[in-house]
């Protein structure tokens, strides 16, 4: 049975949909209790801003490995420059996470998605530009990349903020599963306009485009949000006892179901990057006759629609009166525990439409961690989700760097792919088995609140 409960900041949940208008008079109590939550009209303005956005810097992410072959030929790039520009991003990527998600806990994740959205617009149309300033293209595209991460490093940790601040309990599973399906959108996107572009108008017009698309949604966002148009809601406020200190971070890191949900997010986070990386090669090498757009577009297209079941139903078993903890860890199995089963599957005899059906599977289901552990930290640590999902971010690259790498060699030298789909499935397994065992949904950041048994 279902008990009911108390959510972790004291507040009773509430059931509907933050889409929902009506539902709007029955809780306008309580958001007259937080003035921080968004009023109903403002989150419907945000939510679809924020799935663009989401949408438009997955596409500006992905332009670079897109375009690689294409520039490759161009300069004269050999596969170990390709590896060093391509990989500048992931170090810049992991500096600014932690640095975003506290500035947005401070002053709102609103105004510094506009700010990094602003400013990677501007890298990525001018990244052309710096292709041809001199015969160093390698050393200036990888300071390209690095900065690319370093503004891209701070927008996810924003949204986890964002999600803390603005969203109740039991609609913040739909909110991050529809950030998600923004950034397999975007994927989508890229491919997209790689086939319209860069046969026809080479690769310079790739970089123009995005940094064209990004640029008018930071302006939308300043327009019509930020420009005194009184449609974002007011800095969150915070009592002293919140303030993000050293003192905090020292009791939340001696918490086991922090570290587990940090570890349990660098699993999923660096074995999605493995998938992501390996999968274009395991297919080719292993169904050399097979159409790529296929193989490149099936998977992601078919996670946009799992992941807003996932956060729908995460949500949903909430307001039905599951506990938080139960639900996290039931949306965790499915993305770790049942996904691994079909990757299982890849390595034996199997036909390039039975592979396709795996790995969309797969992927489908590792869409299910937004529901899950993605949004652990809003349930642990409210008051600041930013810079530990930050942190969270931050582990989950340097591991998927780590795993990415290992997996290469692991290929080259075996000259197999079981043993990297069997590496892919023992860590999600691990990180599985971590966040059922100490996984919580306890609120931790303020004296008491772990004391209250809500999850």
């Amino acid at each position: 049975m279902a008990d009911k409960h108390t959510s972790g900041n004291g507040r009773n949940n509430y059931i509907g949909s933050v889409l929902d208008p009506t539902v709007c008079s029955a809780n306008a109590g309580e958001e007259a209790e937080d003035p921080n939550l968004w009023p109903r009209h403002l989150a419907r303005k945000w939510i679809p801003t924020l799935f663009m956005g989401t949408c438009l810097l997955l596409c500006a992410r992905m332009i670079m490995p897109v375009c690689a072959v294409s520039m490759a030929a161009s300069m004269n790039w050999s596969k170990i420059d390709i590896g060093l520009v391509l990989g500048g991003f992931f170090w810049g990527y992991c500096l600014t996470q932690i640095l975003g998600g506290h500035a947005s806990d401070k002053v709102g994740g609103e105004r510094v998605l506009f700010m990094s959205a602003t400013s990677w617009a501007f890298i990525t149309a001018a990244t052309p530009l710096l292709g041809r300033m001199g015969s160093h293209t390698v050393a200036l595209m990888t300071v390209a990349r690095f900065l690319m991460g370093l503004l891209q490093g701070v927008f996810y940790p924003s949204l986890a903020s964002l999600c803390s601040q603005r969203v109740v309990e039991g609609e913040r599973g739909l909110l991050m599963s529809t950030m998600n399906s923004g950034s397999h959108l975007g994927m989508l996107l890229a491919g997209g306009m790689a086939s319209l572009l860069l046969d026809r108008y080479g690769w310079e017009s790739m970089f123009y485009a995005s940094g064209f698309l990004s640029g008018l949604w930071a302006f939308i966002v300043w327009r019509c949000f930020l420009k005194g148009s009184g449609e974002v809601a007011p800095k969150p406020k915070q009592s002293s006892r919140q303030n993000l200190s050293l003192a905090l971070w020292l009791r939340l890191l001696k918490q086991p179901p922090v570290w587990a949900m940090v570890f349990a997010h660098a699993c999923v986070a660096s074995t999605s990057y493995t998938l992501l990386s390996w999968l274009p090669t395991y297919f080719e090498e292993s169904f050399p006759q097979a159409k790529g757009w296929v193989y490149n577009t099936v998977p992601w297209f078919t996670a946009i629609p799992s992941g807003l079941v996932g956060g729908c139903l995460s949500d949903h078993l909430i307001n039905q009166g599951y506990r938080v903890s139960y639900v996290r860890k039931l949306m965790q199995f499915f993305a770790m525990g049942a996904s691994s089963l079909f990757i299982m599957l890849l390595p034996g005899a199997v036909t390039f439409p039975s592979s396709v059906i795996l790995v969309s599977t797969a992927i489908g289901l590792y869409a299910f961690a937004s529901g899950g552990v993605s949004v652990n930290v809003q349930d642990l640590t409210p008051s600041c989700a930013g810079a530990l999902y930050g942190f969270m971010n931050m582990c989950g690259a340097f591991m998927g760097l780590v795993l990415v790498s290992v997996s290469g060699y692991l290929i080259e030298v075996t000259l197999s792919w079981v043993n990297v789909f069997s590496l892919i499935i023992l860590v999600n397994f691990t990180g599985l088995g971590v966040f059922l065992i100490f996984g919580d949904a306890r609120r931790l950041d303020l004296d008491g609140y772990g004391k209250i048994d809500v999850a």
